[in-house]
């Protein structure tokens, strides 16, 4: 059965679950943005021959689903992220951004733990819309995943049965990874990783994390706003910057050539999601403070 995703990653879930009975080809071609891609005419051609669409949520797909469901009527958009409560992606959602004196750590930093709801609806926070990064958060993607079993089991209700026998295998994995990184992640509460592109913001909070985004709202900062990133990295010990593929990493590696460190790129797109995770996650690891 042919069917589109958005993202590599799904690429990876829709396969788990579907296995040889779909045939699934990625919108976002390797080393493009979900923020800013324009489909291909060929992809259009190949989506009108498609039964399924799975949709995540990410930012290109709000010029896009409506032409993509006006290619064939027999074309069924399906919400992966239907159900998920997003975070808020504020610029610096640790930090409280300050035009005259720069930025400045939050009270709430130590010794104060937001619930969700906080999380989402800080007000004194400048806000960028919501995370669409769902698929970095384990738990998240078990969400996503009884999503795509729910639409190939209807559009193919023939081969239900071996849907749900993979559907059950894939949770399995992702329940043992979630154990996993819990545990790899114990006692680190707190920690922090710089990046470019706020792309963990969900794997940051599952795991107690604090991510330190360097893009402000999708920009690169100021010199004035580098120079207090730098100030702040070397605050707290930081070494590495994160970096992907996607973007631009000329801040990133002034910031780490400042520090006497070093870029390291991450690319949150693998189309291998459940071995991308855990070397991201080793990653993680070895060089947070």
């Amino acid at each position: 059965m042919p069917v589109f995703v958005s993202i590599l990653p799904q690429k990876f879930f829709v396969e788990q679950i579907g296995g040889d009975l779909v045939e699934v080809r990625v919108m976002v071609m390797p080393g493009a943005s979900p923020a800013t891609y324009e489909p291909k005419p060929q992809q259009m051609v190949d989506l009108a021959r498609a039964k399924l669409y799975f949709s995540i949520g990410v930012p290109f797909e709000n010029a896009w689903l409506d032409r993509f469901a006006a290619t064939s009527s027999a074309l069924k958009v399906v919400h992966t992220d239907a159900g998920i409560k997003k975070l808020s992606m504020p610029a610096y959602h640790h930090l409280d951004l300050d035009e005259g004196a720069g930025l400045r750590q939050e009270k709430h930093l130590h010794g104060h733990h937001k619930d969700k709801d906080e999380l989402r609806h800080d007000s004194r926070r400048p806000q960028l819309g919501l995370d669409p990064h769902i698929w970095t958060s384990p738990a998240l993607v078990k969400i996503q995943a009884r999503s795509i079993l729910a639409a190939l089991a209807q559009t193919d209700p023939e081969n239900s049965a071996a849907y749900q026998a993979n559907w059950k295998t894939f949770t399995a994995k992702i329940d043992k990874l979630d154990r996993d990184l819990h545990s790899m992640f114990a006692g680190r509460e707190g920690m922090r990783f710089m990046v470019f592109h706020p792309a963990w913001g969900y794997f940051a909070h599952d795991y107690k994390l604090k991510q330190i985004p360097i893009e402000i709202e999708g920009k690169n900062p100021k010199p004035a706003q580098l120079q207090e990133l730098i100030h702040h990295a070397e605050e707290q010990g930081i070494r590495v910057i994160f970096v992907q593929p996607q973007f631009s990493s000329k801040s990133a590696t002034l910031i780490a050539e400042a520090i006497g460190g070093k870029a390291v790129p991450l690319n949150p797109l693998a189309e291998d999601w459940l071995a991308n995770m855990r070397k991201t996650a080793e990653t993680f690891k070895a060089v947070i403070k």
